[in-house]
């Protein structure tokens, strides 16, 4: 009897990929029969920083899974942690016409998973029962946040595969956990036929083969599919051929269904996202690679919303500027499309100092950054509030700084001092010395153009984002 399964993975809403893998799974199934091929998706198909999702809450992404033959999915990291548990209530409870199978995020509330989900999902193929696991990353203290009591992964897998295992002739993981753990699991979990992957978007042309277990993964933004073809014995009650590999999707053509329905939804998408949120009485400029009014106006933000001392923020992280006049909510998230949230930590004075030092040095500013929710280039300096910095820019490298005020007072190299900044820099990227922070605390599902629309609709901060934090030697205070 054989089988065929078809996967994706880690797509992050690239819906120009989209009517090519509609076309490359249709063409698969239709080779392989209908009765016989499961088509799944393993996680992150969704991604806030593209306008189609954004402007829809989701729902174009569903409706594309729906429309595509997707009969289960599991979530990634970017689906539970970018919407509140009524949105994804909305999208996976009432829009989805597929199994969401997910077994470590229960409410923190209840201890159970929530309606729409289910910790495994039985599926029956000419006969073959194919038993799906699903289970996501676990970023506790984010997902807490959220309502969610998500649980470590291999604290819950290893029981649900010795109580499914008999229960089905194939058993397969979807796993939105990384390829180390994925590798970890086939060598620790007996009982698995097949580790489908993603999370840390890595492409496994070739399937590892560990144990009896086969680990496959597609890499990202869909640019491959998945395909597993499978032979079971029913004599033997066994499977006797598991073979696995990618199908690039960039010479496919187009199903026009797919595309249609993504056109369709697109234009409510720019309908939602063309409304005003804000008027701007005066032009906001950026810069990547200095101060820029709009960049003090993102710290600022930060420091005010979370009571903090100081306010500080990479400038890569906007993306464009904003005219005089008004704002929609597709510009904001045009130039600030980051899925990166408020974190509030304390930092020392020689931590800081450091830290603005290499905010100084090209080999930071132009320093491209890939993953951990940054949507933009390079890093760009820092932009700061409740800060004035006087530094010499022909001083030699972590040198150039004459003096730092906090408050009006010296910055002190032992005191610690409460920052309002972002989730990234705990994850030890950009500027080494905020990754050393303690005590950080997230503020969810709030991101960082949430932040600043707050703040282009306050006057006050609106004046104060042009004054001048960083002052070359020799320079006046005043304006930008």
């Amino acid at each position: 009897m054989r089988l065929r399964v078809l996967h994706t993975n880690d797509i992050h809403s690239h819906f120009e990929q989209m009517p090519r893998i509609a076309s490359v799974l249709r063409r698969l199934r239709a080779e392989a029969g209908e009765e016989r091929t499961l088509t799944l998706d393993i996680g992150d198909h969704i991604d806030r920083m593209r306008p189609e999702t954004e402007g829809t809450d989701g729902r174009t992404n569903i409706a594309v899974l729906n429309a595509s033959g997707y009969e289960a999915v599991t979530l990634g990291n970017n689906e539970g942690l970018s919407y509140t548990e009524d949105v994804l209530a909305e999208l996976y409870g009432r829009q989805a016409s597929f199994a969401t199978v997910i077994c470590n995020l229960p409410a923190s509330a209840t201890g159970a998973l929530p309606l729409w989900a289910v910790p495994y999902h039985i599926v029956h193929k000419a006969g073959v029962r194919i038993g799906l696991i699903g289970v996501t990353a676990c970023f506790t203290e984010f997902y807490n946040l959220l309502g969610w009591d998500v649980r470590e992964p291999f604290d819950v897998v290893p029981p649900l595969v010795r109580q499914l295992r008999p229960q089905v002739d194939v058993l397969i993981v979807m796993s939105h956990l990384g390829l180390r753990n994925d590798e970890r699991m086939a060598a620790e979990v007996p009982g698995i036929d097949l580790i489908l992957g993603g999370h840390t978007h890595h492409l496994l042309e070739e399937p590892l083969r560990i144990g009896g277990t086969l680990v496959c993964a597609t890499g990202k933004f869909g640019q491959y599919v998945g395909v597993v073809d499978l032979e079971w014995d029913p004599a033997e009650q066994k499977l006797v051929r598991a073979e696995g590999s990618v199908h690039a999707v960039a010479i496919e053509p187009e199903d026009e269904e797919i595309r249609s329905l993504i056109g369709e939804y697109g234009l409510r998408a720019a309908a939602e996202l063309d409304r005003e949120v804000a008027r701007l009485p005066v032009e906001l400029p950026y810069d990547w690679y200095g101060e820029s009014p709009l960049g003090n106006l993102l710290a600022g933000g930060l420091r005010r919303w979370m009571e903090a001392e100081i306010g500080l923020v990479n400038a890569g992280q906007l993306l464009g500027g904003l005219p005089q006049g008004p704002v929609s909510a597709g510009m904001l998230l045009q130039l600030c499309p980051s899925p990166i949230n408020p974190c509030r930590m304390k930092l020392t004075g020689t931590q800081l100092l450091r830290a603005l030092e290499e905010s100084l040095l090209p080999e930071f500013m132009d320093k491209p950054l890939y993953g951990y929710g940054f949507r933009g280039k390079v890093l760009g300096t820092l932009c700061v509030d409740g800060l004035i910095v006087e530094y010499d820019p022909k001083g030699a490298d972590y040198a150039k700084i004459r003096s730092v005020d906090v408050g009006g007072l010296p910055l002190e190299a032992e005191r610690q001092y409460l920052v309002g900044s972002i989730d990234m820099f705990t994850f030890r990227v950009g500027f080494t010395s905020l990754g050393e922070g303690t005590e950080a605390e997230f503020f969810l599902p709030e991101f960082l153009r949430d932040v600043l629309l707050r703040e282009l609709r306050d006057e006050t901060s609106l004046q104060h984002s042009f004054s001048r934090r960083w002052r070359a030697v020799g320079e006046s205070q005043h304006t930008t």
